[in-house]
């Protein structure tokens, strides 16, 4: 390698390249520059190198790569919430395994599809799904309740959070979503309300009686 770096030099006018280099039996990461030194005949007489440590860069960067790492694989594991990514044109470019369980879809049938074809047709029609990352873009989040496609057809009752992903820059990149399946939820808070509204009219049939029953004692005194 050290033999190569030179040839590099000679031959093309510049080595430049980054790796490890050793110092009293520790390693450091390395960014070398190295450039040919020619004579007044053009012939090689040396080489000029400009080494920089650049340690601390390379351990951060790979805190952050395993960091992002343990994260992709958290996402990927969570089976309750449906997790995925869009690119700014709308298209599915990650998916997890609650969304897999939740809408039906294996990755590799809805990785590059776009996202609309979730919503029902009517919604569709009537551009709910642009309109949401509209809002999404323009106030940084999205969130509502609103009944969505399985694959199979079925449909269930979403709570769905869209949040727009920018960089450094506040250019828009895409779109994180996240939905959860609530059609049971829904469903036992229906039975509740129906279940409160029952027991409401069974207390005040109950009221009225005992109020029937009172004014007929009344009457049977006089």
């Amino acid at each position: 390698m050290p033999e190569r770096a030179l040839k590099t030099a000679a031959v093309e006018g510049r080595f430049e390249g980054e790796g490890w280099r050793g110092k009293d039996g520790t390693e450091y990461w390395t960014h070398v520059v190295i450039d040919p030194v020619r004579g007044a005949d053009g012939s090689v007489v040396g080489f000029a190198k400009i080494t920089r440590d650049l340690t601390e860069r390379q351990s951060a960067q790979q805190a952050l790569k395993s960091s992002e790492e343990q994260f992709r694989i958290l996402v990927q594991s969570v089976a309750d919430y449906a997790i995925y990514m869009l690119d700014p044109k709308r298209f599915v470019t990650s998916w997890n395994l609650g969304a897999e369980r939740i809408k039906g879809y294996q990755a590799d049938e809805i990785l590059g599809e776009h996202f609309s074809r979730f919503y029902l047709e009517a919604d569709r029609k009537a551009g709910l799904p642009e309109e949401s990352l509209t809002i999404a873009a323009k106030e940084g989040r999205f969130e509502r309740e609103a009944w969505r496609l399985r694959k199979d057809g079925t449909t269930f009752l979403a709570h769905v959070i869209i949040d727009a992903i920018r960089n450094d820059s506040g250019e828009l990149i895409g779109f994180a979503k996240i939905t959860r399946d609530v059609t049971e939820r829904s469903k036992a808070q229906k039975e509740l309300e129906q279940t409160r509204e029952q027991l409401f009219q069974i207390q005040k049939l109950e009221a009225i009686g005992q109020l029937t029953g009172g004014v007929a004692h009344d009457f049977n005194i006089f």
